[in-house]
């Protein structure tokens, strides 16, 4: 399946857009409800919508877990892809912008081949691959905009909470790869999303929130209800489908849309704004990965070009007509 296929090009936008939509409605809920109350309440609701939904479609004998390898993906994904990675977002996301949370995040397709490196026998990471992940750390250090005299404030803000979130969804791909469950990724995460929304109740309360100190007013319920039935339930169940069908390096892509989402989220309904260093920041982690995944992107590249030769031969256009109408 080809990600030029019209279906699954609307459902890489859609996940984009959904994804990118997290961190402009985590920001807003953060200004009423705690932290790690707000993901748990997030992962109730898409537990919730998401296991109605597959119940619906699939046969319960497709659903129930069966081997050692079922259980550990399972608990990788609920406990490091799902759960400590929103919780480490949602907490560093009230100090750092919609934006620069989503950049953060776009780390993840470059981490995560480093750590299947040290975790996965048969995956080693290459030359090219550290040069890519290099690349990619710089543009981080350039994104939170890190100098000797910043880094000890910015090695313990945010931007670093953040950052930990990115690397534990990195870790918690890694493992459910190194489990090899025969579960669907659909089931596998039906069952993830209640390990997460029980671990973020448990850190929530190990951590002194209250639910008392959470205000529920209309601007955190719309923020729930984005984030738990659009970016939650919606937005995976198109993810994973995705995943499927394209491959891991074509749909990790999402991660270079998200951010372009966010920011335009953040700026227009939060009032936020991003510094050129952070965009160059953003640019030198988008290079990175393409050092990281150029050997499955060529090939992609190379069709694209053919279809869009074939689409200008076929609508009477040369290289000299684009020349002469000055475009």
């Amino acid at each position: 399946m080809s990600l030029s296929d019209h279906r699954w090009t609307a459902a890489f936008l859609a996940v984009s857009i959904l994804f990118g939509g997290t961190f402009v409605a985590a920001k807003a809920g953060l200004a009423d409800v705690p932290p790690l109350l707000l993901v748990a309440v997030r992962f109730d609701l898409a537990a919730l919508v998401l296991g109605g939904y597959v119940l619906y479609t699939h046969d319960w004998a497709d659903l129930v877990p069966r081997t050692r390898g079922d259980i550990a993906g399972i608990l990788a994904a609920g406990v490091f892809a799902i759960g400590l990675s929103n919780g480490l977002l949602f907490l560093g996301q009230g100090s750092v912008t919609s934006g620069v949370g989503a950049i953060l995040f776009a780390l993840v397709p470059i981490f995560t081949p480093l750590l299947a490196g040290v975790l996965l026998s048969d995956e080693q990471l290459s030359a090219t691959g550290a040069v890519g992940t290099l690349v990619g750390l710089v543009g981080v250090g350039m994104v939170i905009e890190i100098t000797p005299a910043t880094l000890r404030a910015t090695l313990s803000g945010g931007a670093a909470i953040v950052l930990a979130g990115a690397v534990s969804l990195a870790l918690g791909t890694v493992l459910i790869r190194r489990s090899a469950p025969r579960l669907s990724s659909t089931a596998r995460t039906v069952w993830a999303l209640p390990v997460s929304a029980a671990l973020l109740h448990a850190l929530s309360m190990a951590t002194g929130e209250s639910v008392a100190a959470a205000t529920w007013t209309a601007s955190a319920l719309l923020s729930v209800a984005y984030l738990g039935v659009f970016a939650g339930a919606l937005a995976y169940i198109l993810h994973f489908n995705l995943l499927d069908a394209v491959g891991a390096t074509r749909s990790s892509l999402v991660f270079y849309v998200s951010p372009v989402v966010a920011t335009l989220g953040g700026w227009l309904l939060l009032g936020e704004s991003l510094s050129a260093m952070t965009v160059a920041g953003f640019g030198v982690i988008v290079v990175g990965f393409g050092i990281i995944g150029a050997p499955e992107l060529a090939p992609l590249a190379r069709r694209s070009r053919h279809r869009l030769r074939a689409w200008v031969r076929e609508h009477g256009f040369d290289g000299g007509d684009v020349l002469r109408s000055g475009h």
